[in-house]
């Protein structure tokens, strides 16, 4: 029986180790275009065997992104300005921003989905969170779809 291919968004701190080493291997790979697989697994401590297990099932968020939309989801406090806040955050990224969707603040609490095409992201989407989540006011942020 063949398993359905199901993707997960995985904190990188609780995957075995084996998967940050096939991502440094992709790196190195990527940055010199002269160095073979079987170099950049040894530079990082795997077998090649490990790298080309693994390669094709772990990549960063933001790779390979062109027309792909990220939906947020946020919790906010009910405070003037901090909406415009993220946003301006969110745009700064140079994503264009589809959607937001906001409901009424119920005990100073306000959620909010913003989607977003990430196509000319500057960065990953990794780093956009990590900006989002010291937002003085931003309770949450977190991912809940990808398309």
């Amino acid at each position: 029986m063949d398993k359905k291919s199901e993707l997960y968004i995985v904190d990188s701190r609780v995957l075995p180790e084996v998967f940050g080493k096939v991502m440094a291997v992709k790196k190195l790979i990527a940055g010199d275009e002269a160095l073979t697989v079987q170099e950049a697994a040894a530079r990082v401590g795997i077998s090649r065997s490990a790298f080309y297990k693994y390669r094709d099932c772990i990549f960063p968020l933001g790779e390979d992104k062109r027309g792909h939309t990220v939906i947020f989801a946020c919790n906010l406090y009910d405070r003037p300005g901090l909406l415009s806040n993220v946003l301006d955050i969110i745009a700064g990224e140079d994503v264009n921003i589809l959607t937001i969707n906001q409901t009424i603040p119920i005990g100073g609490i306000a959620n909010v989905t913003v989607s977003v095409e990430v196509s000319r992201m500057k960065n990953d989407i990794g780093v956009l969170l990590d900006k989002l989540k010291v937002i003085d006011g931003l309770l949450s942020v977190k991912i809940i779809a990808r398309e």
